[in-house]
């Protein structure tokens, strides 16, 4: 070969035919957009219901599911007698709720709400007589209550449940709900006040059926209370108080006759609430109309106001 033609051809490169150029283009853009497009997070369910210990990816993907109910726990922190804790609501409606959930199915829960109205400040009423009772004015609970309402739409759930087992929450948790619903109505969301969950009357048949009477029921940390947390959380109970207290002690807090409350009770007790919620909303999701009351929220919410604390009865 000549000089001249190897030096030519030593400085001009053999052309690529176009086809080829164009698809090089083509797989080079792809495979940036697949480095640098962000990748969409999954993760199989895990082995419980409790949104607070879930990731939140975990939330998503059991929402992608079709875990779009969620139920809102609401208890108290307040006097419970001599013989038990202040949390005992919280432990209750927190076993109750993960029951519920678990017999709809596709649902989850959310933490307990400690925080409820529990009567007046200055001068002091309802449970805040006693040390311990933390409570807040009603505007604020309903508010926090229409903040989870909200946030848990954004994140796409569709069956928003408030259940309830302090009567000081009935009626925030009824208005909060009839709002909402009627606010978001032609969007598929629906906020449920629970009201049947906290219905005493199933209960007290229950125990008159077994020879109890109104005198050892009672109404405040009485034999209904003391046996639910008997059963869901033994160590928050100790009756043995009760037997030690003065010959003319001064008021206690509770009513009736805790020492008769059993964790066999409790049980029994507990599916009634249970069953009593796991109805109302089977009966409300199927054509529900917005805005309409729930079925025993009138009988909750007339219940909602305290009782002379200071003789020991006040509401549950």
């Amino acid at each position: 070969m000549p000089d001249h033609e190897a030096a030519g051809a030593i400085g001009s490169p053999r052309r690529r035919p176009l086809w080829l150029i164009v698809a090089l283009g083509v797989i080079a853009v792809g495979l940036l957009d697949m480095a640098l497009s962000p990748k969409t997070l999954t993760a199989p369910m895990p082995d419980t219901v409790a949104m607070a210990d879930m990731t939140w990816v975990e939330v998503r993907s059991a929402i992608e599911r079709g875990y779009t109910m969620a139920i809102v726990p609401t208890g108290g922190i307040e006097q419970n007698g001599a013989h038990m804790v202040l949390g005992k609501h919280d432990y209750i409606v927190g076993r109750a709720a993960d029951r519920i959930a678990k017999e709809l199915g596709h649902a989850l829960v959310t933490p307990v709400v400690s925080f409820v109205p529990q009567g007046n400040y200055d001068p002091p009423s309802g449970n805040l007589l006693f040390p311990g009772t933390l409570g807040v004015p009603e505007p604020v609970f309903a508010q926090v209550l229409e903040g989870i309402a909200r946030s848990l739409k954004s994140a796409g759930f569709k069956t928003i449940c408030l259940v309830g087992d302090h009567g000081g929450n009935q009626a925030a948790q009824a208005a909060v709900a009839a709002k909402l619903t009627g606010e978001w109505a032609g969007q598929g969301i629906t906020v449920l006040h629970v009201a049947d969950y906290y219905v005493d009357e199933p209960q007290i048949k229950y125990l008159r059926d077994r020879g109890e009477t109104p005198a050892t029921i009672g109404i405040h940390a009485g034999m209904i209370d003391t046996s639910e947390l008997l059963a869901v959380h033994p160590q928050g109970v100790d009756l043995a108080r009760l037997a030690h207290l003065p010959s003319n002690p001064e008021p206690t807090g509770h009513s009736g006759d805790p020492t008769r409350a059993t964790a066999a009770y409790g049980t029994a007790l507990l599916e009634i609430r249970i069953a009593a919620a796991v109805r109302q909303i089977r009966a409300a999701l199927p054509g529900r109309k917005t805005g309409a009351r729930d079925v025993g929220s009138d009988r909750a919410a007339t219940r909602a106001a305290p009782t002379d604390s200071g003789s020991g009865n006040s509401i549950r």
